[in-house]
């Protein structure tokens, strides 16, 4: 009996994770979806591949999920000023934006302004882009950030 109430529990897990994982799949689907053209404008504009754009908002984003997206419209993290107070009277580190536009095009000039940008800009490699963001101190952990990015664009087909 204690073996079959295993099995259960362990079928029960394999089903909860999959539909979790189908979950997160729609959302990313959905996120990409509502913000590729964002991310082709700026690509053409930027020369920074729209995968690698998208790829970066849908990880320090939570595909549009997370406070910071949410409260302050920003898709990609990036430390700066804001107004806004919680509960607590603390204010986040994160930049605050009007919309989620101002975030991309944002994020976009931040990269540009970096060492590494010249040599790749209008390049297709995002294995080198993911690489050269993380290694300019855009990552808190590098080597990580860089699979989770890679992983988003594979993931989802960027």
């Amino acid at each position: 009996m204690l073996i079959i109430n295993r099995l259960i529990r362990s079928e029960i897990l394999v089903v909860l994770l999959l539909i979790s994982s189908f979950s997160v799949s729609a959302q990313n689907t959905t996120y990409i979806n509502n913000h590729k053209i964002f991310a082709a404008v700026l690509s053409e504009a930027y020369g920074i591949p729209s995968s690698i754009i998208l790829a970066v908002a849908i990880v320090e984003s939570a595909s549009g999920r997370a406070a910071t997206a949410k409260v302050l419209n920003n898709h990609f993290g990036i430390v700066g000023k804001n107004e806004i107070v919680n509960n607590r009277g603390h204010k986040s580190r994160y930049k605050q934006y009007q919309n989620e536009l101002f975030s991309y095009i944002d994020f976009c000039r931040t990269i540009s302004h970096k060492r590494f940008y010249n040599n790749l800009k209008d390049k297709e490699d995002a294995k080198a882009w993911a690489k050269a963001i993380s290694k300019a101190g855009y990552a808190e952990d590098p080597e990580i950030w860089e699979k989770r990015i890679l992983g988003a664009i594979y993931s989802n087909g960027l």
